[in-house]
C-alpha cells in the first residue's frame, strides 16, 4: 500500500508538530492498515529496518502501540505485529493539547521577558 498525498500531508503536519519523521510515517501507516509486520511498514514507509525498530521502541514508550509475537512455521525467531493502541484522532489530540500547552507557556514567558526590559 502506498502513502497518499493526504497521508504525506499528514506526515508532515505530524513533524512540524515535533513527531520525528520516521514515527509519524509508521504512526499514519498503522493507522490505515490496523496490524502489520515491520517488514510491510519498512516497504510502505520507505524506511530501513532499524528505523521501524526505533520508530517502534519510541511508540511503545509513549503507549501509542502494542506488539505481539506472531510463531511461524518450522524454525526462526517470531516475527513481531504491531497495532495502535488509540485511534490517530486521540493521538492527534494529545499532541495538539500538548503543543498549545507550550505556546501558552511560551506567551507568559514572552511577556514576562517584554516587562522585564521594560517593553510592556
Amino acid at each position: 500500500m502506498e502513502f497518499t498525498e493526504k497521508d504525506e500531508r499528514l506526515v508532515e503536519l505530524l513533524t512540524e508538530a515535533g513527531l520525528n519523521k520516521n514515527i509519524a510515517k509508521v504512526l499514519v501507516y498503522l493507522s490505515k492498515v490496523g496490524e502489520t509486520v515491520s517488514r510491510d511498514i519498512e516497504r510502505a514507509a520507505n524506511l530501513r529496518q532499524p528505523e521501524v525498530s526505533i520508530a517502534m521502541k519510541e511508540l511503545k514508550e509513549m503507549g501509542w502501540v502494542k506488539d505481539r509475537e506472531i510463531k511461524k512455521k518450522g524454525k526462526g525467531r517470531p516475527l513481531k505485529s504491531y497495532k495502535l493502541t488509540l485511534d490517530l484522532k486521540d493521538i492527534v489530540a494529545e499532541l495538539v493539547r500538548k503543543k498549545r500547552e507550550e505556546i501558552q507557556k511560551l506567551e507568559k514567558d514572552l511577556e514576562e521577558l517584554e516587562k522585564l526590559v521594560g517593553l510592556k
